[in-house]
């Protein structure tokens, strides 16, 4: 019988972290990305590697792409690696991108496995067995108990080879999270933690949309484990805000338009309560070679975009705003909901006793212009935090400063609490206790965190243990903040605002 819970690979204080992207040297040479996460206080990367990359042909490996990861690091930053089973020699689903798929030989995945952690060992601190296995077709082509088998075999030749490493379980996405209890999502983790449930040491959850729900989502997934016996640390390996489908206007209009196109091509298209738009019986294989095959076809995906953009103008404000070429009023409206809900989630899912949290994402996947005419461009394309320059990672969005922001005021810290404030119930406050400074304080209103921005701010009188404050919002703006009477006395918005102790001596004309 597993042992219910487990602490040999909690991770030890707290980290903010970046993903690179679904691939790293898989569309162009290895680029630099570590200096850049690093700037921004990133504690924690994650990165892909695939088994094309490393093992292109039956025992010839290649390790360009692994060093030119390992040659970035400077021996304070902790490193995710997803490892992701995609070879178009050595897998069901022959490709070297998407979708993963079960090995046709283990003893050779195995082997594979081990030689990538024993060239990683003592560097990389986390590998994780594929990426969402239950959105099957697209990032698993297998069955739950294939992916069972396949994750054994990872968790012991991650074991052997670097016995301090810790295995991440698949992700536990919005197709898990967005459904109900029985759905065929759920009922595949269902069956992955009965099989597997001594294979991993830690749950990995992918938190998008309302940080209103984070606790929520994090809540669901420790059940689903206690369910099992099999409960673990959970950490947060991807989370944003805002993405489309968390405004109903913007989802029907896109569920129509995705309707109509895939129905013309004999496709199907998923709930709308789903991020994913199309489901076939035969996975779509997405190599590289034919992804560059079919850039700018025609294709029924091409087609819906094409519609969308058509009706652009006449689009409801809330789906114009992940779309290129926007106004710049909502342009800049998402930029702030982005920032907020950065903020937010980020608080949420650390009080929910989350001790990693990595943001998706850091940049786009490879220089050049975006293609519009992708759905997921559509769905997370503006939620990077960097672009390029020249080639090179060099500029900044809002959400970027707002991490570095983030990660400067929780740097060192302990133990996030949420705490109640009973005079407004819409208000969330959470307390942060940091390594030698003073506590932290960061509030807003929760009606305001998505874009009602019109709300008038909530005054709050907080108990304060300092003779004076400073404080600062998310967008790195000060706020105005005053203390009276040992308590603190500010208006909130839907703006987080971070509040520290200020202590210094009282003139005769002090306040």
């Amino acid at each position: 019988m597993a042992q219910e819970t487990t602490d040999a690979y909690e991770p030890q204080g707290i980290r903010l972290g970046v993903v690179r992207g679904v691939s790293y040297g898989l569309f162009g040479p290895p680029g630099t990305f570590i200096p850049q996460a690093r700037s921004l206080g990133a504690g924690i990367l994650r990165a892909y590697v695939y088994w094309s990359q490393v093992e292109p042909e039956p025992g010839h490996y290649r390790w360009d792409v692994v060093d030119a990861l390992l040659g970035q690091l400077d021996g304070d930053e902790e490193v995710w690696i997803t490892l992701c089973s995609s070879s178009p020699w050595a897998t069901r689903t022959p490709t070297d991108f998407l979708p993963p798929s079960p090995a046709l030989d283990l003893d050779a995945y195995a082997e594979f496995v081990r030689r990538v952690v024993r060239r990683c060992a003592g560097r990389v601190h986390y590998w994780q067995c594929d990426n969402e296995p239950s959105n099957t077709d697209l990032l698993w082509a297998g069955t739950a108990d294939e992916y069972v088998a396949q994750l054994k075999v990872m968790y012991a030749a991650v074991k052997e080879a670097d016995p301090a490493a810790a295995v991440v379980l698949g992700g536990c996405g919005y197709d898990v999270l967005g459904g109900e209890p029985g759905s065929e999502p759920w009922r595949f983790f269902e069956q992955v933690l009965r099989g597997g449930r001594d294979a991993f040491d830690l749950f990995d959850v992918h938190l998008y949309g309302d940080a209103a729900a984070v606790p929520a989502h994090i809540e669901a997934v420790r059940e689903l484990m206690r369910a099992h016996g099999c409960l673990r640390p959970v950490v947060a390996g991807e989370y944003a805000a805002p993405v489309p489908f968390e405004f109903p206007e913007a989802q029907a209009v896109m569920y129509e338009v995705f309707a109509k196109a895939f129905a013309d091509a004999g496709g199907q298209v998923q709930s709308t309560s789903q991020p994913a738009v199309q489901s076939t019986s035969q996975p779509a294989v997405q190599s590289t070679r034919e992804l560059a095959a079919r850039a700018r076809q025609d294709t029924p995906e091409r087609r819906a975009m094409a519609a969308l953009y058509a009706r652009m103008p006449q689009l409801p404000p809330r789906l114009q705003m992940f779309m290129e070429g926007c106004p710049p009023e909502l342009e800049a409206r998402r930029h702030r909901i982005n920032c907020r809900q950065l903020v937010a989630c980020t608080l949420q899912a650390l009080a929910a006793g989350v001790r990693r949290t990595l943001y998706w994402n850091l940049a786009p996947e490879v220089p050049g212009p975006a293609d519009p005419l992708q759905i997921m461009h559509l769905m997370f394309g503006k939620l990077a935090m960097l672009g390029y320059r020249d080639g090179e990672l060099a500029v900044r969005h809002p959400a970027a400063d707002t991490f570095a922001l983030l990660t400067a005021q929780l740097a060192d810290a302990r133990r996030v609490t949420r705490v109640p404030f009973a005079d407004a119930p819409g208000l969330y406050a959470f307390e942060v206790e940091r390594a030698g400074q003073e506590p932290l304080l960061v509030l807003w209103d929760g009606r305001g965190a998505v874009d009602e921005e019109d709300l008038p701010p909530v005054a709050v009188s907080w108990p304060w243990p300092a003779s004076a404050a400073t404080a600062v919002d998310a967008f790195g703006e000060p706020h105005p903040v005053e203390v009276r009477d040992r308590r603190l006395c500010l208006a909130v918005s839907g703006t987080p605002v971070f509040v520290s102790p200020m202590n210094r001596p009282r003139s005769h004309n002090a306040p």
